[in-house]
């Protein structure tokens, strides 16, 4: 019998699987052929801080110093660019004081977007400390952490039955059978499916569809060098990517735990949002994805022991914060795995336990 197992080979049982390798024998399930198969490696990479409610914002905060300097780091400058249209002055002034941008002239946001389009956008704020993050590097940071402390990864092992008797867990999978200490339900979309088969009372997570298409802009040479993009109440978002943008339509589909894969309505939408404000010549889509954004009911993560079994660990909500959070997010799971005081606080912490939900 190993102490730990964690079901989810995305990052987030990645991270928290590395940080328990230290002190625990661990091992990772992954129902695919591969680690980070789904929202792990469809991500947008970017570290915003102000980004999500108070409390992510307080796990942004608390990761911000491990991204920038664990292992050499993995942050890079990129930058934030809100754009309002006309009609939407309103709306801008409350999405630049969220994201706490500062409002700079049309001139200056043409040196720094040169395709935006001056004469149907009415403002545009900014900020310099938002950051292309690497998130193949940070992965593969905690895997190797994780496999240097002999922690074991079992792919194609899909969880059939899950039973909880004479203190332990019992997981069969489509591999092997696998006893534990301690179960983390780190399953991303399918963490309610999960619980179920465990005979733990689900907690009502949705996961949402987000698209994104990569194209190929003809007319500018200074891609590279372009800010990521927004538009007011979330219209769509840009980025560049490998020498090409990234364009979403950011959109929010409530959806139930699957592969996902885009529709050609949401790539198109997100594409027509970004020609309202710039003047582009869009090649072709040269690639395209989706991934399930898999959210609480309070949009917050869940981290800390079931309320009914102790035994039973939750790490998920990640939602589209799942990059940003997991360094300061795994360390207080691990934390509170090991019986520590949460360096994030107790009032973070308890803001954060799946008991608020019972």
């Amino acid at each position: 019998m190993i102490d730990v197992l964690v079901i989810g080979g995305g990052i987030a049982g990645i991270s928290i699987g590395s940080r328990l390798s230290d002190t625990s024998k661990v091992i990772i399930l992954e129902a695919e052929k591969e680690l980070a198969y789904h929202a792990s490696s469809r991500s947008a990479a970017t570290f915003i801080e102000n980004y999500g409610n108070n409390v992510v914002r307080s796990l942004n905060t608390a990761s911000k110093h491990y991204l920038e300097n664990d292992n050499g780091g993995v942050l890079s400058p990129r930058g934030m660019m809100l754009v309002g249209k006309k009609g939407q002055e309103s709306h801008f002034s409350r999405d630049s004081e969220t994201f706490g941008l500062n409002e700079i002239s049309l001139h200056e946001a043409k040196q720094k977007f040169d395709i935006l389009d001056t004469s149907k956008v009415a403002k545009v704020s900014y900020r310099d400390d938002v950051f292309d993050l690497d998130t193949d590097l940070f992965f593969q940071n905690f895997l190797k952490r994780f496999k240097k402390n002999d922690g074991l990864v079992y792919t194609n092992a899909k969880v059939l039955s899950i039973s909880y008797g004479k203190n332990k867990w019992v997981v069969r999978t489509s591999k092997e059978e696998f006893e534990a200490k301690l179960l983390i339900n780190a399953s991303g979309a399918w963490v309610d499916e999960i619980a179920k088969i465990a005979g733990i009372k689900p907690l009502n997570f949705t996961p949402y569809r987000r698209s994104i298409a990569r194209i190929k802009v003809s007319g500018s040479d200074t891609i590279r060098g372009w800010p990521m993009v927004t538009g007011v109440n979330e219209e769509f978002y840009a980025k560049p990517d490998a020498g090409q943008l990234i364009v979403s339509p950011a959109d929010e589909t409530a959806t139930s735990p699957h592969d996902a894969w885009p529709t050609e309505e949401d790539l198109a939408t997100g594409i027509d949002f970004l020609s309202q404000i710039a003047e582009i010549s869009v090649d072709r889509i040269t690639s395209s994805w989706a991934g399930l954004r898999t959210f609480s009911p309070d949009k917050a993560l869940v981290i800390g022991h079931d309320k009914i079994n102790p035994e039973f660990f939750w790490f998920a909500g990640q939602g589209g914060y799942g990059f940003q959070t997991s360094a300061a997010a795994s360390e207080l799971a691990a934390e509170l795995i090991l019986g520590i005081s949460p360096s994030i606080g107790r009032d973070v912490s308890n803001s954060l336990s799946p008991s608020r939900f019972y």
